[in-house]
């Protein structure tokens, strides 16, 4: 348990070593085989990033009734279906844009369809019988769905050996189910940002920008909890690489920020990291940190959308990335540690080497 386990004869330099574990620096344990390695080194960016998302199938995101000859129905709430649910499979086929399913509806001719959905853990099928509409005598479901999103966000790092990036920090979720968007493909393309509407008490506020190009510059592999993964076509700064720290070496104290409010180059501001939860459950919110630089408090009012991702300097090591805002404070957010955001860049790197080989 804590502060009761010590370790001894163990060298920190890189290599393979024997290590003793003593119980109250007393009585021994076990001896166990360690590998010390070096640490991994990325660029820290800060740079805003465009992001065009496809569902790996549709999201129900509404239900509507819908006017027939019987009287209002809702087909898809009978059926079952929830909002959440990911659709993607109509009658067998594959479906994967919102086209698809509608057109799947209207061409049914009063037949049931059944539905391949995908709820949490589970895989379903569900029978949704379509009705014709009173109003334009066309079959429908009763559903909303949707097949894509777009945001901004910023890079947390890149590894300049293979252009494998990390950003966001948080996962990419529907704005209507809040749950995480299942992602099929996605693009990297470059945005300006063109103007900051600053946060204040109740009201986060939000880096404005546009996709200044739609030719992309990367690729989405991985949407998850921890943030969004791919591959870009080149490095987004000049920045030297730095070590990426183990969450056990994150202190409470001064740090910076890196982060991009304003077309141009980005800049490191001054925050103080006031807890951490080494033991949290959350993935994502590790860190609170508090913004105590005035230029950018000047600017933005503390933390505000499209700020997600930005990295977290302590001590010369890349120790996190900002995650969320506080909406009853906009100094202070969370921030997710960087050890955890890394597993999914090596879990990248290591499909790649799996593939190549």
């Amino acid at each position: 348990t804590e502060n009761e386990v010590d370790v001894i004869s163990m060298n920190r330099s890189t290599g393979e070593y024997d290590a003793d574990i003593l119980l109250f620096n007393t009585i021994p344990i076990k001896t166990v085989h360690v590998d010390v390695t070096e640490p991994l080194m990325l660029v820290p960016c800060g740079t805003p990033f465009g992001i065009k998302m496809f569902t790996n199938g549709v999201v129900v995101v509404g239900m509507s009734d819908i006017d027939s000859e019987s009287g209002k129905t809702n087909p898809a709430t009978e059926a079952g279906l929830k909002i959440g649910d990911i659709i993607t499979n109509v009658n067998g086929e594959t479906v994967n844009e919102n086209e698809e399913v509608s057109k799947a509806i209207q061409d049914c001719n009063g037949e049931p369809l059944v539905l391949t959905v995908k709820r949490d853990t589970e895989t379903l099928e569900i029978s949704l019988n379509p009705v014709k509409s009173s109003q334009d005598g066309s079959y429908k479901g009763g559903l909303w769905v949707r097949d894509s999103t777009a945001g901004i966000g910023t890079v947390t790092f890149y590894n300049p050996e293979n252009g494998l990036f990390g950003g966001l920090g948080h996962g990419i979720c529907d704005v209507d189910t809040n749950s995480l968007m299942p992602m099929k493909n996605g693009d990297i393309v470059p945005v300006t940002i063109s103007g900051v509407t600053k946060g204040q008490k109740g009201a986060a506020g939000e880096l404005r920008g546009y996709f200044s190009s739609n030719q992309a510059i990367g690729n989405l592999f991985i949407n998850s909890d921890e943030g969004v993964y791919g591959q870009l076509d080149a490095s987004p700064v000049e920045q030297q690489a730095l070590p990426v720290a183990m969450k056990q070496e994150v202190k409470e104290g001064p740090a910076q920020i890196l982060t991009t409010v304003a077309d141009g180059e980005p800049q490191y501001y001054n925050v103080t990291i006031e807890s951490i939860e080494y033991k949290n459950s959350s993935r994502v919110k590790n860190l609170v940190v508090l913004v105590t630089d005035e230029v950018l408090l000047e600017k933005t009012g503390g933390i505000v959308q499209g700020m997600s991702g930005s990295p977290i300097i302590q001590n010369g090591k890349i120790v996190g990335a900002v995650t969320h805002v506080f909406l009853n404070d906009p100094t202070r957010g969370y921030g997710i540690f960087a050890e955890n955001m890394v597993e999914n860049l090596v879990s990248m790197e290591q499909e790649s080497v799996q593939k190549a080989s």
